[in-house]
């Protein structure tokens, strides 16, 4: 709940919050478990103070350009980029078997933030990597057919501290 509180603070009528539920099937998952779990999701936004009239909240799977540029852009990703992402690397070595979408979620990913011409995007550590990819994959894109996405920049999310710190600077 405290990682979604920064998004509480900083809805508007730009911004996007996701249920990235198609990010989910790189799981062994039963559709059940998936429609729950979204569904779940989703009330957790609303619960912290996401409010639908104030900014745009939606399931990833109900809108289709999501797969759909994720395509587009699997045909510009190159697999030594993929192959070489740390979250595949590890999660990979922990399963038999793994899906292949395990290895190309980090391009989804990148539709998802090209979708909605995202500036600027909140990335932990963990995401770093992943964001790169999709700052390259925007540019090779716009190298080749013309300019089509902006290419984002990492922004850091406030750690509970600084955003309590900042706050109570401005009100002395």
């Amino acid at each position: 709940m405290g990682a979604l509180r920064p998004w509480v603070e900083a809805q508007s009528a730009d911004a996007y919050y996701c249920v990235v539920d198609l990010h989910a099937l790189t799981l062994q998952i039963s559709p059940e478990e998936l429609r729950n779990n979204t569904t779940d999701l989703l009330a957790t936004y609303l619960a912290v103070g996401l409010d639908p009239d104030v900014c745009t909240i939606f399931i990833q799977s109900q809108v289709p350009y999501h797969a759909q540029l994720n395509w587009l852009l699997e045909c510009v990703a190159t697999y030594g980029e993929l192959s070489r992402m740390v979250a595949f690397k590890e999660k990979s070595e922990r399963q038999e078997g793994y899906r292949v979408g395990l290895l190309t979620y980090p391009v989804l990913q990148a539709a998802d933030i090209f979708l909605y011409d995202s500036e600027e995007v909140p990335v932990g550590d963990d995401q770093r990597q992943h964001l790169e990819l999709a700052r390259d994959i925007a540019e090779r894109f716009n190298n080749r057919f013309g300019e089509t996405f902006r290419v984002p920049k990492e922004c850091r999310p406030p750690s509970r501290r600084a955003s309590w710190t900042s706050r109570s600077r401005r009100e002395k």
